[in-house]
């Protein structure tokens, strides 16, 4: 069995407790590796080696090209590894090694973007209504940032985060989800080849209550960028409003993904089948409510139910294997729990609603793709994230019905619109409460464009230029040019 280190201050280490914990592989439900148990003490080593090399040493001594070319050097360093680390996100979170091996490969660009970003961040000269005065801004990197990722993504989630703020000129302390840490163990391994100084980068691992909690509450981090439940993110929040840390929270959805009956229904099928069981419907994305116009409804859900139910499940990473695994005994646990919630609210079983049994399951926690009909806004079933392979089917009249039912829950990170209609695709947009809206398509994602949520789906955006923002702060400049300072006692 494979033992993994943290990495703190440029060096493997060992937990201050000299403890690990065991990592099972989804697919055989059999451990495989040790992760080290962080501790507090482990936080503040890590911390602490952050925060010294964001206030001396190499790193601020760097001017915004070398940061940024050292983004690119590791692009160049990840993309070589990429392969590698998507084995072990397979081996680690169970999902498919072909959406690993996309994600890898395609992972080098985010630090390209915000490599060739660093050197970007401008401040301004601001043209003032009082003489003799000269006044700029600056714009600085807030510090030491806890970035705290989830299971699902790990590496992907990471990148997004990391990215930027390496770009803004902060220094990282990584703590990834307890189930899946290996794969950022090995990733931070890569910093030191791309020649990245010491203490700029650390990865502590452990759980939530001992390792995340000290992270949020650790009197030098500035800023906290967290991706998973909402219950945990509002918990986060609330914990650095006492210190007035900056926030950057991606907390989930429950996302609407709507056809109207003048779609092309082919292209709109598959992308009702990717919205919600690629990935296992393990993703924050997922299209988990389809809302059909009732003209089509009953043809779409027959050819739907059809289509899902030949979805081969097995080993994640056999190139032929389409659904792959739950990836840990407790989100197991809550997808069979929401079986039971659905049909006592009275939603109609159309497919699947059990473990799977195939011998080519192997002996993890298989969950067959499942639909359920007849879903009102009311049942639970449609209010609440399951982070699985659950799809809610959902009837509509017309576009106004359909708004109502799509922005009729406390989430708002994306939604999918399936329509022929150019003038209804800009209308629903504009009208969706959802920070990405995909218009005859479904999960597309770019270190491009802006990604994040409205109401309970969280704060901030990541990707793209706004990412940014998320790590800097401004400083504004007064320079007195000739003015004469008379009254001490007056505001100049």
């Amino acid at each position: 069995m494979r033992r993994y280190q943290m990495f703190i201050d440029g060096e493997p280490s060992d937990s201050a407790s000299g403890e690990w914990f065991e990592t099972a592989n989804p697919y055989t439900g059999e451990p495989w590796a040790q992760i080290p148990r962080g501790t507090a003490a482990d936080v503040d080593r890590a911390v602490g080696a952050a925060r010294r090399a964001f206030a001396g040493g190499p790193w601020p001594e760097l001017t915004a090209s070398e940061r940024g070319h050292l983004l690119l050097r590791l692009a160049d360093v990840l993309a070589r590894e990429a392969s590698r680390l998507a084995e072990i996100e397979v081996r680690d979170n169970g999902k498919l090694y072909a959406e690993m091996s996309a994600q890898l490969k395609y992972l080098p660009a985010w630090f390209r973007y915000f490599g060739g970003l660093a050197d970007k961040i401008q401040g301004a000269v601001i043209p003032l209504d009082k003489k003799g005065y000269f006044n700029f801004t600056r714009r600085e990197p807030l510090g030491v940032v806890a970035v705290i990722t989830p299971w699902n993504s790990p590496l992907m989630l990471t990148a997004w985060k990391i990215a930027p703020a390496l770009a803004a000129g902060c220094t990282v302390v990584l703590k990834p989800s307890e189930f899946t840490s290996a794969s950022t163990l090995e990733f931070v391994r890569l910093f030191e080849e791309a020649g990245f100084p010491k203490g700029v980068v650390n990865a502590v691992t452990g759980f939530g209550a001992e390792v995340g909690a000290a992270l949020v509450e650790h009197r030098d981090v500035a800023c906290i960028s967290f991706t998973g439940a909402d219950s945990t993110g509002r918990r986060i929040n609330e914990a650095a409003a006492a210190t007035f840390k900056h926030v950057s929270l991606e907390l989930g959805g429950k996302s609407p993904n709507i056809v109207f009956a003048d779609a092309n229904l082919d292209d709109a099928l598959n992308g009702a089948i990717s919205g919600i069981f690629a990935a296992t419907g393990q993703t924050c994305i997922a299209g988990s409510r389809l809302l059909l116009q009732s003209s089509i409804h009953d043809e779409f859900v027959e050819r739907l139910v059809k289509l899902a139910a030949t979805a081969r499940m097995g080993n994640p990473m056999d190139p032929a294997t389409e659904v792959g695994p739950v990836t840990t005994p407790p989100q197991y646990e809550k997808v069979l729990s929401y079986i039971d919630i659905a049909k006592s609210d009275g939603a109609r079983l159309l497919l699947g609603g059990k473990p799977a049994s195939k011998p080519e399951c192997g002996t993890g926690w298989f969950f067959e793709p499942t639909i359920f009909g007849d879903v009102t806004s009311s049942m639970r079933i449609a209010q609440e994230e399951v982070f699985g392979p659950v799809l809610s089917v959902m009837r509509f009249e017309d576009e106004e019905e359909a708004l109502r039912i799509a922005n009729d829950v406390r989430f708002g990170l994306g939604a999918g619109v399936w329509t022929s209609d150019i003038g209804r695709a800009f209308r629903m947009s504009e009208r969706l409460q959802a920070g990405t809206v995909w218009v005859n398509t479904y999960r597309a994602v770019s270190c491009m464009s802006p990604f994040g949520g409205y109401k309970d789906s969280g704060l901030g955006r990541e990707n793209g230029m706004a990412a940014i923002e998320a790590y800097l702060q401004t400083k504004s400049v007064w320079i007195n040019t000739g003015a004469q300072v008379d009254n001490p006692f007056v505001i100049r």
